[in-house]
């Protein structure tokens, strides 16, 4: 069986350098959808200075993170190894394991603490009410998200790695070439994004459908790179050392 990379330290290192601003970032401007980008970015300094954005960093994000290289790419790689379709049910499988163990919760934390400060106080209303279905409310439509959001990531990736292969799908392709494949996958993985917006603006047609989309396409760009390209690069490592400790115990 295919090697698994131990720990898939990249998700974290991709969350505590750029990922956390782009999503600090996306959850102001999808809350308070009158701000641009440029007031988005003022107001967030104003808050906590460099600080600010990355409220929701530690441990919320971090948890987040740790799930994505230990649920998601662990079973985005299992499927990936067992179907021809791999990169494209690889994702859906580990978005949905993902959001299924602790996103809806991460999520449900990290927003209030961008957009509303008092973290821990809402979170305790709301457990108090409604217990841990209430903190989770709404994880089938992250699933559902999380599903569309990997499955093309990762399909989109592996797609465009194909393209570039051309008729020699054997071909090792260059660093270049999978950092291109990754970036495309997340930009283009960014079509699904009017479906969070549509419920409460659907009579506001381009603009609220695609509001934060700019901040949204950084983020998965960034993301993506860091899980597909740096993903790949940590379990390429991790099996050549394997064989080069093999071929040492046959020597």
């Amino acid at each position: 069986m295919e090697q698994h990379c131990p720990g898939c330290s990249h998700p974290t290192f991709e969350v505590s350098t750029l990922g956390q601003p782009f999503e600090v970032v996306k959850t102001h401007m999808a809350a308070n959808r009158a701000d641009s980008i440029a007031t988005t970015l003022k107001k967030t300094y104003a808050r906590g200075g460099i600080s600010g954005f990355y409220q929701g960093l530690i441990p919320w994000a971090w948890i987040e993170a740790s799930t994505k290289g230990g649920v998601l790419m662990f079973t985005s790689s299992e499927i990936d190894y067992r179907a021809r379709l791999g990169g494209l049910f690889g994702g859906v499988g580990g978005g949905v394991a993902q959001a299924y163990t602790t996103m809806g919760f991460c999520t449900f934390m990290k927003t209030v603490e961008v957009t509303r400060h008092n973290t821990w106080k809402i979170a305790y209303d709301v457990f108090q009410r409604e217990g841990i279905r209430g903190l989770n409310r709404g994880v089938s439509a992250v699933a559902l998200r999380q599903m569309t959001n990997w499955g093309s990531r990762f399909g989109i990736a592996r797609v465009t790695e194909s393209v570039f292969r051309g008729k020699d799908t054997n071909r090792k392709l260059t660093n270049t070439e999978r950092l291109a494949s990754s970036a495309i996958g997340g930009a283009l993985a960014c079509w699904n994004h009017p479906s969070r917006s549509f419920a409460s603006k659907c009579k506001q047609w381009s603009d609220g459908f695609y509001r934060g989309v700019t901040p949204r396409i950084g983020l998965s760009v960034y993301l993506t790179v860091c899980m597909v390209f740096g993903g790949d690069s940590v379990k390429a490592y991790f099996n050549e050392s394997q064989k080069k400790k093999a071929a040492s115990v046959h020597a």
